[in-house]
């Protein structure tokens, strides 16, 4: 290697940032780095990131992780998508499903614009029962994806649901197993060099000195390095999303399992459902101005499937990023570097992302400033468009039962998410931004789902007779009856759309 590669990289902080950047950059350098990893018993993680999105798979694959053992160690579950409830309204409900909406591709225009002239017509469903993740998850049905590329089951995505502490202490083992150092203690001091202000040093309480040229602050919030040491500031999005505080309780699991996560409007906020396999995930995320912390809790409480295993644990945020993510030689990952509301289940991804584009970007000791900016730029931009979809589930509600909601319906919206919302009104029309995380069917599901009916469709439909309309956008090949709300029988999902397949096999899903 040459003289000026970076040596020692120094993580401040373990839990499930620490630890995935720690088995990250063990399986990808090996012993050309050498790794320590820094935390302390004594300081709890938040441990509230239990729902994924279907990218953490790749993440696991490049590790060189087994799928079944990842879900036993875990205690995972799958997920098909997430179900959000009075959201739009009280006693509504829709899904956000991974995978496609319609089954297919068909070029130029998109599925939905077909649906939204049928929609308009009378003669076509939700949008849900066009999606086969949400039939999917309508029946608790779930199987990997099957290598026949004719069949809607070669384009099942799924994620995860798993208990985050098993996650970080899983991956802790993969890394010390690769040669990664755990030092056990707190940090006291960080020691700054005088000539730039780089990290030079951090000393823990038990009197160790830990050199570096590279730092990864995974410290949460309190973000030792990033912003105690470096005073790199923070941009606040509480004036758009208002919600500042959440309350976790695990609660005894109850059968059978859903493979999809739920998540459920309440008074002042909303309520997350994760189902593991040992315990069921439960959180309140909340908007202190408009609830107490005890009427919180007994909402919470009240609200949960089983009994609850441990008492409410509080959490306090400020919804932001902070102005660097990498600033000087440290860079800070997961809650050190921004807070999103798990609305989304993106808690994970960020910590996934970042260290990835780390990789992209991996330094030198020089640290070049143009490859520094661009790190920011980009994780910038993601967390930037990822605050427009989760607040785009607050801005079109049509709630009156609360002051919340109505607030959250009168809030002004970054000029970014406004467009996207006129665009969709005019004629249904949604564009995936660069390499924005949310894709173009995310976008139309939450849209339609949240009642942003556009006034019009692509002009391209109407070059289709209403027959060949109804054509594409026909459920089940065979038959006439229509799949309403995907329960059982002929108005579910008929066997004969599952061509390819053998009878145990379309019992198996249909189940």
């Amino acid at each position: 290697m040459s003289e000026s590669a970076i040596q020692r990289v120094v993580i401040v902080g373990g839990g499930t940032a620490g630890w995935m950047t720690a088995a990250t950059l063990s399986k990808l350098f090996g012993s050309k780095l050498d790794i320590v990893l820094i935390e302390s018993d004594e300081i709890g993680t938040v441990g509230v990131g239990e729902a994924t999105i279907p990218q953490i798979r790749l993440f696991n694959a490049t590790l060189g992780i087994d799928e079944n053992d990842f879900i036993r160690q875990t205690q995972g579950s799958f997920k098909l998508g997430i179900e959000f409830v009075d959201w739009t309204r009280l006693g509504h409900r829709y899904c956000h499903a991974f995978g496609p909406v319609g089954g297919r591709d068909l070029g130029l225009v998109q599925f939905h614009q077909y649906w939204l002239k049928l929609r308009h017509l009378g003669l076509a469903g939700e949008l849900g029962d066009y999606t086969f993740n949400t039939l999917l998850s309508r029946r608790n049905a779930f199987m990997r994806p099957l290598n026949k590329p004719n069949s809607p089951l070669s384009q099942i995505y799924y994620a995860f649901h798993f208990d985050a502490s098993l996650y970080a202490r899983y991956l802790r083992g993969l890394s010390e197993a690769r040669g990664v150092r755990r030092l056990e203690g707190k940090i006291v001091d960080t020691e700054l060099r005088g000539s730039d202000g780089f990290i030079e040093a951090v000393r823990l309480d038990r009197g160790d000195r830990v050199t570096g040229d590279l730092f990864i602050d995974c410290s949460g919030f309190r973000g030792l390095l990033i912003e105690q040491a470096l005073k790199t500031g923070y941009h606040d999005w509480s004036h758009w999303l208002p919600c500042n505080r959440a309350l976790a309780v695990p609660c005894a699991s109850v059968a059978p399992l859903t493979p999809y996560t739920r998540s459920t409007a309440r008074s002042a906020g909303w309520q997350w459902r994760i189902p593991l396999q040992h315990r069921t995930g439960n959180g309140y995320v909340y908007c202190s101005d408009y609830i107490s912390d005890d009427e919180a809790t007994a909402t919470l409480l009240k609200n949960i499937d089983g009994e609850a295993l441990a008492d409410p644990r509080p959490l306090r945020f400020v919804t932001g990023m902070r102005k660097q993510f990498w600033n000087r030689n440290c860079v800070a990952i997961g809650l050190s570097s921004g807070f999103l509301e798990p609305l989304e289940s993106t808690s994970i991804h960020f910590i996934q992302s970042s260290i990835a584009k780390l990789v992209a970007f991996f330094p030198d000791r020089h640290f070049s400033p143009v490859d520094i900016a661009e790190y920011n730029r980009q994780v910038q931009f993601e967390f930037e468009r990822s605050r427009d979809f989760i607040l785009l589930h607050y801005k079109a509600n049509e709630r009156t039962d609360s002051p919340f909601w109505i607030r959250c319906r009168d809030n002004d919206v970054p000029d970014s998410l406004a467009h996207k919302i006129e665009l969709f009104r005019h004629a249904g029309r949604v564009f995936r931004e660069h390499e924005e995380l949310f894709t173009e069917v995310s976008w139309i599901q939450v849209l339609l789902g949240q009642n942003v009916q556009p006034r019009g469709w692509h002009p391209m439909v109407d070059l289709l007779s209403d027959q060949g309309a109804r054509a594409v956008c026909r459920r089940c090949p065979v038959g006439t009856e229509p799949c309403r709300r995907g329960r059982a029988g002929s108005r579910g999902l008929h066997p004969a759309a599952l061509p390819g397949l053998t009878g145990r096999q379309k019992n198996a899903i249909l189940r």
